[in-house]
């Protein structure tokens, strides 16, 4: 979880950028960036993948990410942005959004997966959630957020149960979409053979 941290410490402040939903049919994409202090008296215990840890364990987490991180920014593209540039510009977008958003200069970037337009130093790592502290803390942040966000669409939304599955394809989702059309959060480019 530390190799590449310890790789480029020496260089000064890492930060860390991971997206959540990208795959879903409804709602944005949520990129964080996010810096880490990497003394050992400041190591969060339990930090990995957040599709590994259960809602509850990613919820302690968030807020003690958020409580110690030297510089984090969450940003979200909205899914007319996502219907117009497709899903990767879109991530690409709020990722760099994310990085620009800090008010810390790191000295590198590392992502999980994507390579960003930024003068930054940069090492897309695939899988780079469960192999970076800092992107393992970002994809936390990103996902938390994401599904606080949605849950609260559900309310405003309720025939679509946003709630339980978070705008993502699920049966009961698509069985929803077929029954009452579309809604505002839709992404159109994702739904269009389902109506």
């Amino acid at each position: 979880m530390f190799d590449y941290e310890n790789k480029y410490k020496n260089n000064g402040l890492i930060a860390g950028i991971d997206e959540a939903g990208r795959g879903p049919l409804a709602g944005p994409v949520v990129c964080a960036c996010v810096i880490m202090p990497l003394e050992e008296d400041k190591i969060i215990q339990g930090i990995n993948d957040s599709k590994k840890l259960s809602s509850k364990k990613r919820e302690e987490l968030f807020d003690k990410i958020i409580s110690s991180a030297i510089d984090y920014c969450i940003i979200q593209i909205d899914e007319k942005t996502i219907d117009e540039i497709n899903i990767l510009q879109a991530t690409k977008l709020g990722m760099k959004r994310a990085l620009e958003g800090l008010k810390t200069k790191p000295c590198v970037v590392l992502i999980d997966a994507v390579k960003i337009d930024t003068q930054i130093k940069q090492e897309n790592i695939i899988k780079g959630d469960a192999l970076s502290y800092n992107i393992a803390s970002a994809s936390i942040l990103a996902k938390v957020f994401r599904d606080k966000l949605m849950i609260n669409l559900s309310n405003k939304y309720p025939n679509y149960n946003f709630e339980k599955h978070k705008g993502y394809g699920t049966k009961a989702h698509i069985e929803a979409i077929k029954k009452y059309g579309k809604c505002e959060i839709h992404r159109e480019s994702f739904i269009k053979h389902f109506l």
